[in-house]
């Protein structure tokens, strides 16, 4: 049996241990239990949660020394630092070989512990930016669910520690063993595409003197930074400048976005076909929309329609 172990604090979020517990802690008719699951805390006994009730946790660090999984099912508030007990019980676990895994907010405390450094990692979109600024040394990849190096794996926000454990028992198990969990659970075995389409659009904003709001009314002509420039009366260098300073892009780039993020908001709220949604967005073709779409969104539009689309 691999023996996972969830090792949880106060305030526990519920949502993150309860994917944990489903995935590896849940016996199902007719699907061979191939995990031991128990949680630990540094010091046992009650434990509040985030849900407004505390749970009875028995086990306290040792229960880390058999694991062959550890997983921390966040970690809130993230500032909170590593007691040297808690640190010391997971780089010892981590020494002896067991995979350390994190779900969302957990991220913060793996990091802690320096087994991130010089390494990708993910965490929700929110907090991605945070993570990336206390830890430098991390590389924050944040438009990934989750990212699994064999003895660390990080996930996104709390639905995509579902994501990463039904990963981990394709890794242990295979693809249809993970299948058949997945399908007692009425998920899909695999999610296509990253956080990025999560994450909500901008809004458009105003700035340059009005030409943000010029553009945004017309995407759906052959408009070019050329003629965002001659509408502003600057030169294409200036203009250049100033989207720099005032919006840390470029005006090509700022343009393509803009396009993509009304493209969103069609696939979300109309019924038009992609080919119509590519010509009033200004990007000609469905295969152009396309292939941008997925740059930036990193799913198709298709995809992302059926996972957004508004009634």
């Amino acid at each position: 049996m691999h023996r996972v172990v969830a090792l949880v604090r106060p305030v526990q979020s519920t949502f993150e241990l309860g994917c944990a517990v489903e995935i590896f802690g849940t016996q199902r008719p007719g699907v061979t239990q191939r995990y031991e699951f128990e949680v630990c805390t540094e010091t046992p006994g009650p434990v509040p949660t985030s849900g407004g009730y505390a749970m009875s946790v028995s086990q306290d660090l040792s229960a880390l020394e058999s694991a062959n999984t550890v997983i921390i099912p966040g970690w809130l508030p993230v500032e909170s630092p590593l007691s040297a007990r808690v640190r010391s019980a997971l780089l010892r676990a981590h020494a002896r070989g067991a995979r350390l895994v994190t779900i969302c907010s957990g991220v913060f405390a793996l990091a802690r512990t320096g087994l991130l450094d010089g390494r990708s990692a993910t965490t929700h979109w929110a907090r991605a930016e945070q993570l990336r600024r206390e830890f430098p040394r991390v590389r924050v990849e944040p438009d990934r669910l989750y990212v699994d190096h064999g003895d660390v794996a990080t996930s996104a926000g709390a639905g995509a520690g579902i994501d990463l454990c039904l990963h981990l028992v394709r890794q242990d198990h295979g693809a249809a063993h993970a299948a058949f969990v997945a399908r007692h659970m009425v998920m899909p075995p695999h999610r296509e595409g990253g956080q990025a389409q999560y994450v909500p659009p901008p809004p458009p904003g105003d700035a340059l003197d009005g030409l943000l709001e010029w553009a945004g009314a017309r995407l759906g002509t052959p408009l070019s930074v050329g003629d965002l420039s001659t509408h502003l009366g600057v030169s294409p260098r200036t203009l250049a400048r100033r989207f720099a300073d005032q919006l840390g892009t470029s005006p090509g780039a700022w343009l393509l976005s803009r396009r993509v993020t009304e493209a969103r908001t069609l696939l979300e709220e109309t019924d038009l076909p992609v080919e119509a949604i590519a010509a009033r967005v200004g990007l000609g073709s469905p295969v152009n929309l396309r292939r941008r779409f997925r740059a930036q969104v990193g799913t198709t539009p298709g995809a992302y329609r059926r996972a957004f689309r508004v009634p």
